[in-house]
């Protein structure tokens, strides 16, 4: 998934360092850089099967748009940039972070990446063919301006494709239905556009997009390990807003851990596949 830890579909790591009674320690072999780390929980998503799977997708429904510049909005580790390139597109990145930006530049050096955000596009009217963004809108304070600014940027006829979650139609199978309520929907008030998945229709319409379609595409997980640290992070936020104790999130947890063993875990979350185009003719 495209983005950095203000930009994307899934719990923000900790910084570095922080401690407290009420820290749940994250049991991760990754770099002690923050960004770095962020980036080693981004690959393990990215690389399940169906992650890989639906960004072919969002990348066919690109295919439907004219030829030209392809615009990566948020685009995190550059994974996206890296695909579309290969594929013989020209494409390019933007994220805010500037230390985002570095690290997609070295890993793939071979690709163009910029600092720039999502509301503030750089580049001049009618410029870009094509427009994606993957985990990116739920966190915008305001996505109007974001979709404002990427017709403004389209090509008469161009293509747009994004991609996101509704935080509030997780599914997580619990012992206690209580408690991971209460875990999961806490984390859902967190989030800028909790509910942006369902809300593309709307926006994308009412910023004057036209051939407009959203679908939904489940994001089956049954074994922990494709989750990253999803879970220690849902539970570390409840605690530390004071939800829940951190006994509670230690059993909650646990029991997590033994239905992966067990073969019993299951986790979905919904993927709204939105797609649209820029009218032909202003």
């Amino acid at each position: 998934m495209p983005g950095h830890p203000e930009h994307v579909g899934v719990p923000s790591p900790p910084e570095h360092g922080a401690t407290g009674e009420h820290e749940i320690p994250l049991e991760e072999r990754t770099p002690v850089d923050p960004i770095e780390r962020f980036i080693g929980y981004l690959d393990r998503i990215e690389w399940a099967p169906q992650a890989v799977r639906l960004r072919r997708l969002s990348y066919d429904l690109l295919a439907e748009g004219p030829a030209g510049l392809t615009l990566d909005a948020g685009s995190g580790g550059g994974c996206a940039v890296a695909e579309l390139t290969e594929q013989g597109q020209q494409a390019v990145g933007i994220d805010v972070a500037e230390r985002m930006i570095e690290i997609a530049r070295r890993r793939f050096p071979h690709c163009e990446y910029r600092i720039a955000a999502v509301e503030g596009l750089p580049y001049d009217d009618h410029t870009l063919a094509r427009y994606r963004a993957e985990g990116v809108y739920q966190h915008l304070a305001n996505p109007e301006v974001a979709l404002a600014e990427a017709r403004r940027a389209l090509v008469p006829g161009g293509r747009i494709v994004l991609l996101d979650q509704d935080h509030d139609m997780w599914g997580l199978d619990a012992d206690d239905v209580q408690l991971t309520r209460v875990i999961t929907r806490g984390y859902t008030g967190a989030i800028a556009q909790p509910w942006i998945g369902r809300r593309y229709r709307d926006l994308l319409t009412r910023a004057g997009f036209v051939n407009v379609a959203v679908d939904i595409h489940p994001m089956v997980y049954t074994d922990i390990e494709h989750t990253g640290a999803m879970l220690p992070r849902l539970a570390e936020a409840a605690v530390k807003r004071g939800a829940i104790r951190p006994a509670q999130a230690k059993a909650w947890l646990a029991e997590q851990e033994e239905r992966d063993v067990d073969g019993r875990f299951y986790l979905v979350m919904p993927m709204f596949v939105a797609s649209a185009n820029t009218p032909t003719t202003p």
